[in-house]
Protein backbone atom coordinates (compact mmCIF):
# COMPACT_ATOMS: atom_id res chain seq x y z
CA UNK A 1 0.00 0.00 0.00
CA UNK A 2 0.71 3.54 -0.62
CA UNK A 3 1.17 6.11 2.60
CA UNK A 4 0.95 9.84 2.56
CA UNK A 5 2.01 11.61 5.85
CA UNK A 6 1.35 15.00 6.33
CA UNK A 7 4.02 17.50 8.52
CA UNK A 8 7.54 18.22 8.19
CA UNK A 9 8.70 17.99 11.71
CA UNK A 10 10.31 15.74 14.64
CA UNK A 11 7.06 14.05 14.74
CA UNK A 12 6.30 13.04 11.25
CA UNK A 13 10.08 11.52 11.38
CA UNK A 14 9.53 9.34 14.22
CA UNK A 15 5.93 8.31 12.30
CA UNK A 16 7.85 7.63 8.86
CA UNK A 17 10.71 5.55 10.53
CA UNK A 18 7.67 3.81 11.99
CA UNK A 19 5.45 3.34 8.83
CA UNK A 20 8.43 2.51 7.35
CA UNK A 21 8.82 -0.66 9.46
CA UNK A 22 5.05 -1.95 7.98
CA UNK A 23 5.00 -4.73 5.88
CA UNK A 24 2.36 -2.89 4.41
CA UNK A 25 3.83 -0.65 3.13
CA UNK A 26 5.29 -0.22 -0.27
CA UNK A 27 5.72 3.54 -0.93
CA UNK A 28 5.69 6.32 1.68
CA UNK A 29 4.81 10.08 0.74
CA UNK A 30 5.94 13.04 3.03
CA UNK A 31 4.03 16.36 2.75
CA UNK A 32 6.23 18.58 3.06
CA UNK A 33 8.63 16.58 5.09
CA UNK A 34 12.56 17.35 5.86
CA UNK A 35 15.95 16.12 5.37
CA UNK A 36 15.51 12.98 7.61
CA UNK A 37 12.24 12.20 6.56
CA UNK A 38 13.83 11.48 3.52
CA UNK A 39 15.65 8.59 3.98
CA UNK A 40 11.99 6.44 4.30
CA UNK A 41 9.91 8.70 2.18
CA UNK A 42 9.56 10.92 -1.13
CA UNK A 43 9.40 14.33 0.33
CA UNK A 44 6.60 16.34 -1.58
CA UNK A 45 6.69 20.23 -1.73
CA UNK A 46 2.93 20.73 -0.30
CA UNK A 47 2.71 22.90 2.66
CA UNK A 48 0.35 21.12 5.38
CA UNK A 49 -2.29 23.46 5.13
CA UNK A 50 -3.16 23.17 1.54
CA UNK A 51 -5.97 20.73 1.56
CA UNK A 52 -6.81 21.11 -2.37
CA UNK A 53 -3.38 20.45 -3.08
CA UNK A 54 -2.89 17.19 -0.40
CA UNK A 55 -5.93 15.63 -2.16
CA UNK A 56 -4.94 16.07 -5.21
CA UNK A 57 -1.73 14.63 -4.91
CA UNK A 58 -3.03 11.83 -2.81
CA UNK A 59 -5.49 10.99 -5.60
CA UNK A 60 -3.05 11.58 -8.36
CA UNK A 61 -0.67 9.06 -6.98
CA UNK A 62 -3.51 6.54 -5.47
CA UNK A 63 -2.62 7.00 -1.95
CA UNK A 64 -4.06 3.94 0.27
CA UNK A 65 -3.68 5.50 3.66
CA UNK A 66 -3.05 9.05 4.57
CA UNK A 67 -2.01 9.93 7.86
CA UNK A 68 -2.10 13.46 9.46
CA UNK A 69 0.75 14.44 11.66
CA UNK A 70 0.29 18.12 12.84
CA UNK A 71 -2.47 19.77 14.72
CA UNK A 72 -3.43 22.71 12.38
CA UNK A 73 -4.48 20.61 9.71
CA UNK A 74 -6.60 18.57 11.81
CA UNK A 75 -8.54 21.57 13.48
CA UNK A 76 -8.62 23.03 10.14
CA UNK A 77 -10.78 20.22 8.74
CA UNK A 78 -8.25 18.11 6.05
CA UNK A 79 -9.55 15.24 7.64
CA UNK A 80 -13.10 15.89 6.16
CA UNK A 81 -12.25 17.22 3.26
CA UNK A 82 -10.32 13.32 2.49
CA UNK A 83 -13.18 11.98 3.66
CA UNK A 84 -16.01 13.65 1.41
CA UNK A 85 -13.33 12.73 -1.36
CA UNK A 86 -14.20 9.16 -0.17
CA UNK A 87 -9.83 9.04 0.74
CA UNK A 88 -9.09 6.72 3.81
CA UNK A 89 -7.37 9.28 6.15
CA UNK A 90 -6.10 8.39 10.06
CA UNK A 91 -6.71 11.71 12.31
CA UNK A 92 -10.07 12.88 14.01
CA UNK A 93 -12.68 15.09 12.15
CA UNK A 94 -12.81 19.33 12.38
CA UNK A 95 -15.73 18.82 14.98
CA UNK A 96 -13.57 16.43 17.07
CA UNK A 97 -10.16 17.98 16.63
CA UNK A 98 -11.33 21.08 18.23
CA UNK A 99 -11.20 18.96 21.55
CA UNK A 100 -7.35 20.47 21.46
CA UNK A 101 -8.22 23.62 18.84
CA UNK A 102 -10.03 25.10 22.11
CA UNK A 103 -9.21 25.43 25.68
CA UNK A 104 -12.33 26.28 26.46
CA UNK A 105 -14.29 23.99 25.19
CA UNK A 106 -12.16 21.30 26.28
CA UNK A 107 -12.48 22.97 30.11
CA UNK A 108 -15.80 23.03 29.89
CA UNK A 109 -16.24 19.51 28.31
CA UNK A 110 -14.61 18.46 30.91
CA UNK A 111 -16.72 20.38 33.89
CA UNK A 112 -19.62 18.67 31.91
CA UNK A 113 -18.70 15.34 32.16
CA UNK A 114 -17.07 15.22 35.75
CA UNK A 115 -13.64 14.27 34.62
CA UNK A 116 -10.73 15.90 37.04
CA UNK A 117 -9.49 19.37 35.89
CA UNK A 118 -7.76 22.24 37.25
CA UNK A 119 -10.42 25.22 38.15
CA UNK A 120 -10.97 27.68 35.51
CA UNK A 121 -13.00 30.65 34.02
CA UNK A 122 -13.32 31.61 30.27
CA UNK A 123 -13.02 34.75 28.85
CA UNK A 124 -13.45 36.32 25.86
CA UNK A 125 -13.37 39.89 27.47
CA UNK A 126 -9.90 41.60 28.64
CA UNK A 127 -11.11 43.84 30.78
CA UNK A 128 -13.70 41.38 32.67
CA UNK A 129 -10.65 38.86 33.01
CA UNK A 130 -8.67 41.82 35.19
CA UNK A 131 -11.46 42.15 36.66
CA UNK A 132 -11.60 38.90 37.63
CA UNK A 133 -7.88 38.62 38.28
CA UNK A 134 -7.88 41.29 40.66
CA UNK A 135 -9.69 39.14 42.88
CA UNK A 136 -8.03 36.16 42.54
CA UNK A 137 -5.50 34.24 44.40
CA UNK A 138 -1.92 33.53 42.82
CA UNK A 139 -0.30 31.91 40.92
CA UNK A 140 -2.30 31.19 38.50
CA UNK A 141 -1.85 30.32 34.62
CA UNK A 142 -3.05 31.81 31.33
CA UNK A 143 -4.19 29.87 28.64
CA UNK A 144 -4.39 31.26 24.92
CA UNK A 145 -7.88 29.28 23.84
CA UNK A 146 -6.53 28.28 20.32
CA UNK A 147 -3.40 26.77 18.97
CA UNK A 148 -0.02 28.50 19.48
CA UNK A 149 2.81 26.10 18.86
CA UNK A 150 2.53 24.99 22.29
CA UNK A 151 3.81 28.25 23.59
CA UNK A 152 0.07 29.81 24.56
CA UNK A 153 0.33 29.32 28.74
CA UNK A 154 1.95 31.96 30.75
CA UNK A 155 2.37 31.05 34.60
CA UNK A 156 1.39 34.56 36.72
CA UNK A 157 2.89 34.64 40.18
CA UNK A 158 1.37 38.31 40.36
CA UNK A 159 -1.32 40.39 39.80
CA UNK A 160 1.33 42.84 37.56
CA UNK A 161 2.32 39.35 35.68
CA UNK A 162 -1.31 38.63 35.03
CA UNK A 163 -2.13 41.80 33.59
CA UNK A 164 0.63 41.69 31.34
CA UNK A 165 -0.44 38.23 30.27
CA UNK A 166 -4.02 39.54 29.38
CA UNK A 167 -2.36 42.28 27.28
CA UNK A 168 0.22 39.94 25.87
CA UNK A 169 -2.52 37.15 24.96
CA UNK A 170 -6.07 39.16 23.76
CA UNK A 171 -4.31 42.48 22.90
CA UNK A 172 -1.42 42.27 21.55
CA UNK A 173 -1.85 38.62 20.14
CA UNK A 174 1.24 37.44 20.78
CA UNK A 175 -0.20 34.02 19.67
CA UNK A 176 -2.33 35.32 16.90
CA UNK A 177 -6.06 34.55 17.01
CA UNK A 178 -5.30 31.67 19.53
CA UNK A 179 -5.81 34.21 21.78
CA UNK A 180 -9.33 35.74 20.98
CA UNK A 181 -10.51 33.70 23.98
CA UNK A 182 -8.30 33.14 27.32
CA UNK A 183 -8.70 30.30 30.42
CA UNK A 184 -7.94 31.45 33.27
CA UNK A 185 -7.32 28.69 35.74
CA UNK A 186 -5.91 27.34 38.67
CA UNK A 187 -2.12 26.29 39.08
CA UNK A 188 -1.31 22.91 40.17
CA UNK A 189 1.38 22.04 41.27
CA UNK A 190 2.72 17.83 41.22
CA UNK A 191 4.63 15.58 38.66
CA UNK A 192 3.51 15.87 34.73
CA UNK A 193 2.51 13.17 32.64
CA UNK A 194 1.78 12.63 29.13
CA UNK A 195 -0.31 9.53 28.02
CA UNK A 196 -0.66 9.31 24.46
CA UNK A 197 -3.58 6.97 23.39
CA UNK A 198 -5.55 5.33 20.06
CA UNK A 199 -8.96 6.23 19.54
CA UNK A 200 -11.50 4.27 17.44
CA UNK A 201 -14.72 6.04 18.46
CA UNK A 202 -15.58 3.95 21.39
CA UNK A 203 -12.80 2.16 21.94
CA UNK A 204 -8.98 3.58 23.54
CA UNK A 205 -5.95 2.10 23.85
CA UNK A 206 -3.29 3.79 25.85
CA UNK A 207 0.12 4.13 24.93
CA UNK A 208 3.42 3.95 27.44
CA UNK A 209 3.74 6.92 29.65
CA UNK A 210 5.84 9.95 28.66
CA UNK A 211 7.24 13.30 30.74
CA UNK A 212 7.76 16.08 28.72
CA UNK A 213 10.43 19.20 29.38
CA UNK A 214 8.40 22.17 28.18
CA UNK A 215 10.77 25.33 28.97
CA UNK A 216 13.97 25.92 27.53
CA UNK A 217 16.54 26.28 29.87
CA UNK A 218 18.11 24.05 32.24
CA UNK A 219 15.65 23.62 35.82
CA UNK A 220 12.52 24.40 33.83
CA UNK A 221 13.78 28.01 33.74
CA UNK A 222 13.20 30.34 30.58
CA UNK A 223 10.07 30.33 27.79
CA UNK A 224 7.45 27.55 26.95
CA UNK A 225 8.74 25.93 24.03
CA UNK A 226 7.41 23.37 22.00
CA UNK A 227 9.30 20.65 23.75
CA UNK A 228 12.67 20.73 25.06
CA UNK A 229 13.16 16.57 25.50
CA UNK A 230 11.59 13.63 26.77
CA UNK A 231 11.69 10.39 28.60
CA UNK A 232 9.32 7.04 28.95
CA UNK A 233 8.47 5.55 30.30
CA UNK A 234 7.00 8.29 33.44
CA UNK A 235 8.42 6.28 36.86
CA UNK A 236 5.59 8.24 38.45
CA UNK A 237 2.80 7.03 36.40
CA UNK A 238 1.94 3.96 38.62
CA UNK A 239 -0.69 1.63 38.23
CA UNK A 240 -2.17 3.22 40.71
CA UNK A 241 -3.09 6.69 38.72
CA UNK A 242 -2.88 4.50 35.60
CA UNK A 243 -6.26 2.58 36.96
CA UNK A 244 -7.38 6.03 38.26
CA UNK A 245 -7.35 7.38 34.72
CA UNK A 246 -9.07 4.14 33.02
CA UNK A 247 -11.70 5.06 35.27
CA UNK A 248 -12.33 8.85 35.35
CA UNK A 249 -10.17 10.43 32.59
CA UNK A 250 -9.52 7.75 29.30
CA UNK A 251 -12.83 5.96 28.25
CA UNK A 252 -14.79 9.21 29.99
CA UNK A 253 -13.33 11.28 27.19
CA UNK A 254 -14.00 9.73 24.89
CA UNK A 255 -17.74 8.87 25.84
CA UNK A 256 -17.85 12.57 26.62
CA UNK A 257 -16.99 13.33 22.86
CA UNK A 258 -19.41 10.67 21.34
CA UNK A 259 -22.16 12.16 23.37
CA UNK A 260 -21.74 15.47 22.16
CA UNK A 261 -22.11 14.46 18.90
CA UNK A 262 -17.86 14.68 18.16
CA UNK A 263 -17.06 11.61 17.61
CA UNK A 264 -13.26 11.19 17.51
CA UNK A 265 -11.01 8.82 16.14
CA UNK A 266 -7.29 8.95 15.60
CA UNK A 267 -5.09 9.84 18.81
CA UNK A 268 -5.89 11.63 22.34
CA UNK A 269 -2.94 12.72 24.07
CA UNK A 270 -3.31 12.95 27.68
CA UNK A 271 -1.15 15.74 29.17
CA UNK A 272 -1.86 14.67 33.09
CA UNK A 273 -0.94 16.63 36.36
CA UNK A 274 -0.07 14.20 39.59
CA UNK A 275 -1.45 16.23 42.51
CA UNK A 276 -2.03 15.28 46.13
CA UNK A 277 -5.73 15.27 45.61
CA UNK A 278 -5.29 12.54 42.63
CA UNK A 279 -4.61 13.20 38.61
CA UNK A 280 -5.97 15.77 36.75
CA UNK A 281 -5.91 16.78 33.50
CA UNK A 282 -3.69 19.83 31.88
CA UNK A 283 -4.57 19.67 28.33
CA UNK A 284 -5.99 17.43 25.26
CA UNK A 285 -4.05 17.32 22.33
CA UNK A 286 -5.55 15.36 19.10
CA UNK A 287 -2.53 13.91 17.34
CA UNK A 288 1.00 12.45 18.77
CA UNK A 289 2.69 14.71 21.10
CA UNK A 290 6.11 16.17 19.66
CA UNK A 291 8.82 15.08 20.89
CA UNK A 292 6.92 12.53 22.83
CA UNK A 293 6.19 10.10 20.07
CA UNK A 294 10.14 10.19 19.71
CA UNK A 295 10.17 8.15 22.70
CA UNK A 296 6.97 6.15 22.38
CA UNK A 297 7.05 4.61 18.67
CA UNK A 298 10.69 3.05 19.36
CA UNK A 299 8.93 1.41 22.33
CA UNK A 300 6.05 0.03 20.29
CA UNK A 301 6.33 -3.37 19.07
CA UNK A 302 2.83 -3.09 17.09
CA UNK A 303 3.03 -2.63 12.65
CA UNK A 304 1.65 0.75 13.47
CA UNK A 305 -0.49 0.94 10.39
CA UNK A 306 -2.51 -2.14 11.56
CA UNK A 307 -3.12 0.29 14.41
CA UNK A 308 -4.19 3.49 12.10
CA UNK A 309 -6.41 0.88 10.31
CA UNK A 310 -8.10 -0.24 13.44
CA UNK A 311 -8.86 3.33 14.45
CA UNK A 312 -10.34 4.33 11.57
CA UNK A 313 -12.52 0.72 10.94
CA UNK A 314 -13.22 1.13 14.37
CA UNK A 315 -11.87 -2.44 15.37
CA UNK A 316 -9.08 -1.29 17.59
CA UNK A 317 -10.63 -4.03 20.60
CA UNK A 318 -9.18 -6.56 18.34
CA UNK A 319 -5.40 -4.89 18.91
CA UNK A 320 -3.07 -5.86 21.92
CA UNK A 321 -1.38 -2.89 21.52
CA UNK A 322 2.43 -3.24 23.42
CA UNK A 323 5.47 -2.23 24.58
CA UNK A 324 9.47 -3.05 25.20
CA UNK A 325 10.24 -3.49 28.13
CA UNK A 326 13.16 -1.01 28.48
CA UNK A 327 12.93 3.18 28.15
CA UNK A 328 13.99 5.89 25.59
CA UNK A 329 15.06 9.42 26.03
CA UNK A 330 14.93 11.92 23.56
CA UNK A 331 17.48 15.30 24.00
CA UNK A 332 16.14 18.02 21.21
CA UNK A 333 18.82 19.84 19.88
CA UNK A 334 18.04 23.58 18.87
CA UNK A 335 19.52 26.64 17.48
CA UNK A 336 20.51 28.55 20.25
CA UNK A 337 18.14 32.05 20.67
CA UNK A 338 15.04 29.51 19.82
CA UNK A 339 12.13 30.22 20.86
CA UNK A 340 12.57 33.85 19.89
CA UNK A 341 15.17 34.61 17.69
CA UNK A 342 17.59 31.99 15.81
CA UNK A 343 19.85 31.65 12.59
CA UNK A 344 18.93 28.82 10.04
CA UNK A 345 21.27 27.47 7.24
CA UNK A 346 24.22 26.09 9.37
CA UNK A 347 25.90 22.99 8.27
CA UNK A 348 25.27 20.09 10.60
CA UNK A 349 27.49 17.53 10.95
CA UNK A 350 27.68 13.65 12.42
CA UNK A 351 24.76 12.11 11.43
CA UNK A 352 25.84 9.41 9.86
CA UNK A 353 26.83 7.76 12.80
CA UNK A 354 23.28 7.02 13.83
CA UNK A 355 23.49 4.74 10.81
CA UNK A 356 25.61 2.40 12.67
CA UNK A 357 24.17 2.34 15.94
CA UNK A 358 20.87 0.13 16.78
CA UNK A 359 18.58 1.87 19.56
CA UNK A 360 19.99 5.71 18.78
CA UNK A 361 17.64 7.87 16.35
CA UNK A 362 18.38 11.14 14.91
CA UNK A 363 14.83 12.38 14.29
CA UNK A 364 14.98 15.77 12.46
CA UNK A 365 12.96 19.07 12.74
CA UNK A 366 13.95 21.62 11.48
CA UNK A 367 16.25 20.44 8.53
CA UNK A 368 16.83 21.12 5.27
CA UNK A 369 18.23 19.53 2.16
CA UNK A 370 20.76 22.01 0.38
CA UNK A 371 24.33 21.67 -1.90
CA UNK A 372 25.95 22.59 1.41
CA UNK A 373 24.51 19.35 2.88
CA UNK A 374 21.65 19.00 5.91
CA UNK A 375 21.41 22.36 7.20
CA UNK A 376 19.25 23.84 10.28
CA UNK A 377 16.15 25.04 9.15
CA UNK A 378 13.72 25.86 12.41
CA UNK A 379 14.22 26.22 16.17
CA UNK A 380 14.47 22.57 17.29
CA UNK A 381 16.80 21.05 15.14
CA UNK A 382 16.68 17.37 15.82
CA UNK A 383 15.32 15.09 18.60
CA UNK A 384 18.66 12.70 19.43
CA UNK A 385 16.88 9.72 20.47
CA UNK A 386 18.43 6.81 22.70
CA UNK A 387 16.64 4.00 23.93
CA UNK A 388 18.21 1.77 26.99
CA UNK A 389 17.35 -1.19 29.75
CA UNK A 390 15.73 1.42 32.19
CA UNK A 391 15.74 5.40 32.15
CA UNK A 392 19.28 6.13 33.69
CA UNK A 393 21.14 4.05 30.87
CA UNK A 394 18.85 5.51 27.95
CA UNK A 395 19.75 9.18 29.77
CA UNK A 396 23.08 8.59 29.07
CA UNK A 397 23.17 7.17 26.17
CA UNK A 398 21.28 9.98 24.59
CA UNK A 399 23.62 12.58 26.10
CA UNK A 400 26.49 10.47 24.55
CA UNK A 401 24.64 10.82 21.42
CA UNK A 402 24.26 14.33 21.55
CA UNK A 403 28.11 14.90 21.10
CA UNK A 404 28.16 13.06 17.61
CA UNK A 405 26.15 15.64 15.75
CA UNK A 406 27.55 19.53 15.67
CA UNK A 407 26.17 22.84 14.23
CA UNK A 408 26.31 26.13 14.84
CA UNK A 409 24.89 27.95 17.87
CA UNK A 410 23.93 24.35 18.82
CA UNK A 411 22.22 24.10 22.33
CA UNK A 412 20.36 21.74 24.28
CA UNK A 413 19.09 21.29 27.74
CA UNK A 414 21.01 18.97 30.06
CA UNK A 415 18.67 18.18 32.65
CA UNK A 416 16.42 15.93 30.52
CA UNK A 417 15.15 13.07 32.49
CA UNK A 418 16.73 14.46 35.34
CA UNK A 419 14.13 13.94 37.59
CA UNK A 420 13.94 10.25 37.17
CA UNK A 421 16.90 10.27 40.05
CA UNK A 422 14.23 11.45 42.24
CA UNK A 423 11.50 8.25 41.38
Amino acid sequence: MKVLIVGSGGREHAIAWKVSQSSKVDKIYCAPGNAGIEEYAECVDIGAMEFDELLAFAKEKEIDLTVIGMDDPLVGGVVDVFEAAGMRVFGPRKNAAFLEGSKAFSKDLMKKYNIPTAAYENFDDPDKAIAYLEKAEFPLVLKADGLALGKGVLICNTLEEAREGVKAIMLDKQFGDAGTQMVVEEFMTGREVSVLSYVDGKTIKTMTSAQDHKRALDGDQGLNTGGMGTFSPSPFYTEEVDEFCKKYVYQATVDAMAAEGREFKGIIFFGLMLTEKGPKVLEYNARFGDPEAQVVLPRMKNDIVEVFEACIDGTLDQIDLQFEDNAAVCVVLASEGYPVAYDKGLVISGLDAFKEKDGYYAFHAGTKKTDKGIVTNGGRVIGITAKGADLKEARANAYDAVKWVDFANKYCRNDIGKAIDEA
